[in-house]
């Protein structure tokens, strides 16, 4: 539970800000005040965010962390209450604090609040209820309530490979849920087709979530829910929002695969960042805003090109992600001064940040981590090259060939003013030894000589940049001829020019 509130100015002074205090910090630091009150100026009004939970959650790794965040805006102060405060004193004794972060666990008297936190995540059914209603995506379900007072709400048969409830069908493999959320013996039934039995889930116990049992029976005492089962590609996501528009998703093994516990060298759990789509940013928002949830945690199952969610956990921290310590912290941090820095005139607005720069730490300093690579790639919709074929057997080409070594590879490209200037020499030289001729073959020579004499003459000067002409050598005639000069015969020798 979040809660930002007010506290009367008269039942408190000043508190020194940007810093973890417990109760009896507290009190010292306004005996102290009282002492330089008549020396020293009053500093800046602080605002006071107070975490009631048990000591096991407060002192957890991830809550140290984002306090230690939250500690350094300038104007906040981190109160946490006291265990034996919580549990065994009236509220009026209670720490005063402007902001309330309140954790439902157990052994909490629930009794001692003010105003008791309605408790959303200990019924199952009312999770999916508001699912439901908020037009989230979850599996298909049913649920069967064994109580004498809603007979009607009992109606379960069962049959060698599905079980019918209250008129629902649910053919195996299907899932099995209780309805409270505190017990997480889950279990999963298999078909006699895969070998039948059940998979049993529970909290991690050593490198341990599941274990395979030959029982295919569904438990005959308690409530539950039976649920559609979907085929995931063998991972849980689970996302974490803090705040309706922020959210960070990891994948884990699936517990229902083999039971066995992915760890890493320290011993911890392998997780995996895992990018959300649009839709399930979406759907991310609707879970905090709908379960009225500012830090909350749900899991995803991605089956058939879809994601469903099948569990919301209320208030969830990320375990060792330095990133989501930082951005909690300021999502946090930002969205208390934003509500009370005006009340208490608070000369504050949120800062404008420039993007953060992906710098990783290394042993020898920082180095800037890469990101992702943007491509941009042009059409292929161009002005198209000026671009003409013709086969030539004059000895000044033969010649030209061998000057520039074209006989070591077949090929010759000449791209040089000087190289250029060659070509069209002996362009202009053959259409004046051509001229007087009149007969067809002749006029098409003439016709492709003229049109090589255009292009090289075109600009009125060679710069060895956008003209070029490439011999090659064809020692057996022509190449594959084209469709107009099938059937003419192949020379012995030739050169193809392409210019």
């Amino acid at each position: 539970m979040f809660v930002v509130g007010c506290v009367d100015e008269d039942h408190r002074g000043s508190e020194e800000g940007g810093r973890m205090k417990n109760e009896g910090e507290m009190q010292k630091g306004e005996e102290e005040e009282e002492d330089d009150q008549d020396y020293d100026s009053p500093p800046e009004r602080q605002i006071v965010v107070g975490i009631c939970s048990m000591m096991k959650k407060s002192k957890s790794k991830p809550m140290t962390q984002i306090m230690e965040r939250l500690c350094k805006f300038e104007y906040i102060t981190v109160v946490i209450f006291p265990e034996e405060v919580i549990l065994n004193q009236p509220v009026d004794k209670w720490p005063l604090c402007d902001c309330l972060v309140s954790f439902h666990s157990k052994g909490t008297n629930q009794r001692t609040y003010v105003h008791p936190p309605y408790t959303i995540n200990c019924i199952r059914r009312e999770v999916y209820r508001i699912l439901q209603e908020e037009g989230i995506d979850l599996p298909r379900y049913a649920v069967l309530t064994r109580d004498p007072d809603r007979p009607e709400e009992c109606n379960l048969v069962e049959g060698e490979d599905h079980v019918e409830v209250n008129g629902e069908v649910f053919p195996k493999p299907f899932v099995e849920k209780p309805v409270s959320a505190e017990d997480h013996n889950v279990y999963v039934y298999y078909p006699t087709s895969a070998g039948g039995g059940s998979q049993r889930l529970f909290r991690k116990i050593g490198s341990r979530s599941s274990v395979y049992s030959p029982e295919s029976c569904v438990r005959k005492t308690g409530s539950y829910i039976y649920e559609e089962f979907m085929p995931t590609d063998g991972t849980d996501v689970k996302v974490y929002t803090v705040g309706p528009d922020y959210a960070h998703a990891e994948a884990r093994k699936s517990p229902a695969l083999d039971g066995k516990v992915e760890r890493d060298s320290e011993g911890k759990e392998i997780r995996y960042p895992v990018m959300l789509s649009a839709m399930e940013k979406l759907v991310a928002r609707k879970v905090c805003l709908a379960f009225k949830q500012t830090v909350c945690g749900f899991d995803l199952l991605r089956a058939n090109g879809h994601s469903f969610v099948c569990d919301v956990n209320g208030f969830s921290f990320v375990k060792n992600s330095m990133k989501y310590y930082d951005d909690c912290a300021k999502v946090l941090g930002n969205m208390v001064m934003r509500e009370l820095a005006p009340q208490f005139h608070i000369p504050w607005s949120i800062p404008l940040e420039a993007e953060d720069i992906p710098i990783v730490p290394t042993t020898s300093g920082t180095m800037m981590e890469l990101r992702c690579v943007i491509a941009i790639i042009r059409h292929g919709d161009r002005t198209p090259k000026q671009k003409m074929k013709m086969e030539v057997r004059h000895l000044l080409f033969f010649a030209l060939f061998e000057k520039y070594g074209g006989y070591k590879s077949g090929k010759l490209k000449l791209k040089k003013p000087k190289q250029l200037q060659e070509v069209l020499d002996i362009a202009r030289l053959l259409l004046t030894e051509l001229g007087q001729h009149t007969d067809c073959e002749i006029e098409e020579k003439k016709g492709k000589l003229e049109q090589l004499k255009t292009v090289l003459e075109m600009y009125g000067h060679f710069s060895g940049i956008n003209r070029k002409v490439q011999l090659t050598y064809l020692p057996n005639g022509q190449p594959k001829a084209s469709s107009e000069e099938e059937g003419r015969e192949e020379s012995s020798q030739a050169y193809h020019v392409h210019d």
